[in-house]
């Protein structure tokens, strides 16, 4: 029997607190059971089931290197911190498995859920007078119902092909265009017309952090396009649809 297998990007199926793998010894192993061992788990499970195993890997493999143009999925992983080592290690564990597998890389991940930058922010912005945010670190922001759709088609292409191994590989997924964090905070209080709240651009260096994020870590979606007819939405759009919803449920 087939199995199409997931790994969602949720705090509890993946360990996502950046700093505290940095400063924690203990704090980092769990990073690495988590985020390396369990995913390894997974694929031996889905190559036993003779299944299709969907990991969600990290634009933070990348960042030692200094880009300046869109990361490719075949692009060595280069990155910063122990969370990101953790990811990397996660996907070399899968594809030492000799399972049937998609990783996609994604970034910047948000939502009307859970924690995320853009809840925080349009929180900040509508009770702060000022705030100051990073403008040397770029990427593109990813709305979450977009990566699920895209997982949905890539499942249905999966299961509906008589060779799975055609599909087998590395992707990447975000919205479409490039920002700065700086950049996002501006879009998201526009949108929301919190228009008092003066923000400001800073350098990274103005926020010191036990790990160095990386300064440009756009994704190349060319290939999952191809691949998968994939649909990729500018994330200002995507951004508009979520803070429309967010404005539905809190009323």
């Amino acid at each position: 029997m087939r199995v199409v297998g997931t790994c969602p990007p949720d705090p509890d199926a993946a360990w996502t607190k950046v700093d505290a793998c940095e400063t924690d010894e203990k704090l980092a192993a769990l990073a690495e059971k988590l985020n390396a061992d369990a995913p390894e788990n997974l694929a031996t499970a889905m190559k036993e089931a003779d299944g299709v195993l969907v990991q969600i890997s990290t634009d933070y493999v990348f960042g030692k290197e200094p880009y300046n143009v869109p990361c490719n999925p075949d692009q060595k992983g280069t990155p910063t911190g122990v969370y990101g080592m953790t990811k990397l290690h996660g996907e070399q564990k899968i594809i030492a498995t000799g399972c049937k597998y998609v990783i996609i890389r994604t970034a910047w991940l948000y939502s009307e859920f859970g924690k995320n930058f853009c809840k925080t922010m349009l929180n900040l912005t509508a009770t702060k007078p000022q705030l100051k945010v990073v403008f040397d670190q770029c990427g593109t922001p990813t709305y979450a119902l977009d990566l699920a759709d895209a997982i949905i088609t890539i499942l249905d292409k999966v299961k509906a092909a008589q060779s799975k191994e055609e599909y087998v590989g590395v992707y990447h997924f975000s919205n479409e265009g490039v920002c700065s964090w700086y950049d996002f905070t501006q879009m998201i209080a526009r949108i929301a017309g919190h228009t008092h709240c003066d923000i400001q651009p800073c350098y990274s260096s103005e926020y010191p952090s036990p790990v160095a994020r990386p300064a440009y870590s756009v994704l190349d979606k060319r290939t999952i396009k191809e691949t998968f007819s994939v649909k990729v939405p500018y994330w200002v759009d995507s951004l508009e649809k979520c803070i429309a919803n967010l404005k539905k449920m809190n009323r």
